[in-house]
């Protein structure tokens, strides 16, 4: 059985190998963006492909051997390195979702920011590139970006194009799509609109902040009820005993019908109790 292990192991190992390196038409360079997409929503702008790929095939394989460590049971060992592969991804889809909900938290204060310095005579563009410095934090950096390429391409409109794909957000997507209009448009009308704008976007996350909270009890019931057979699984098999009614064929088959069964169960948990993400209507990627 440690054989069975050793070969699923390795040739996952090859397929992510054979994956990044063995060149081919146009699927693998739309898989490279959109895991670089991927990592760019949680500004991990830092991370290659290469070292998010890596730290997918450590965790699956340290987990694997703490799993053989202290079980010995081969398929808890396979299945702690399937889950601990998916764990790189788990925390990158995490940090991106908390991220882009701090951004939007922050966004009314960045247009009433803007809205201040309009009054005060600035234009729109080097009003929203101020925000580099008198805007929110989470938004701070990428408004210093924004700055930049205002500098640097001298129009207003790429500048915003850079912003909305750096930012990946469908309140970003609205607030860059609403200033564009108002800057091509022009007119006295523009404090109105911020005005609006903003009391659109506090109301907003006022009422999805309302329904998180009454629903997060559900997605956290389902997270504890996929977690707890593999905990009293892993108690059992730090037992000789128990161990051994695991290492058998019959004991593969339940631990591998287990898994399948949990994956299924959480994700219908997740869909019955998880408030739906907004859409991106204004990406780039839904014109396509």
């Amino acid at each position: 059985m440690f054989l069975l292990v050793g070969i699923l192991l390795g040739a996952g190992c090859c397929s992510v190998w054979a994956w990044w390196v063995v060149p081919a038409s146009s699927t693998p360079s739309r898989r490279r963006r959109r895991v670089r997409r991927f990592l760019d929503r949680a500004e991990l702008y830092h991370v290659s492909l290469a070292q998010f790929v890596a730290a997918v095939l450590a965790c699956g394989l340290v987990a694997a051997a703490v799993a053989a460590l202290v079980t010995a049971t081969p398929m808890v060992c396979l299945v702690a390195a399937l889950a601990a592969s998916v764990s790189p991804l788990w925390y990158v889809s995490a940090r991106a979702r908390k991220l882009e909900a701090v951004r939007a938290a922050q966004w009314p204060d960045a247009i009433d920011a803007m809205l201040s310095a309009i009054r005060a005579g600035i234009a729109l563009p080097e009003a929203l590139a101020g925000l580099a410095h008198a805007g929110p934090p989470a938004l701070a950096p990428h408004m210093a970006q924004f700055s930049a390429d205002l500098r640097a391409l001298g129009t207003f409109g790429p500048a915003l194009d850079r912003l909305k794909t750096r930012l990946s957000d469908p309140v970003a997507d609205r607030v860059i799509e609403a200033l564009r209009c108002a800057h091509d448009v022009g007119g006295s009308d523009l404090g109105v609109l911020l005005v609006q704008l903003s009391a659109l976007l506090r109301q907003n996350q006022r009422t999805r902040g309302e329904l998180l909270a009454r629903q997060s009890w559900t997605v956290n019931g389902a997270r504890l009820a996929a977690a707890a057979p593999w905990i009293v699984l892993v108690l059992l098999c730090v037992q000789p005993e128990s161990a051994q009614a695991y290492q058998t064929s019959a004991g593969a088959l339940v631990i591998a019908g287990g898994a399948v069964l949990t994956v299924v169960a959480y994700r219908i948990m997740r869909a019955c109790g998880t408030l739906p993400s907004p859409k991106r209507t204004f990406s780039a990627e839904v014109h396509r």
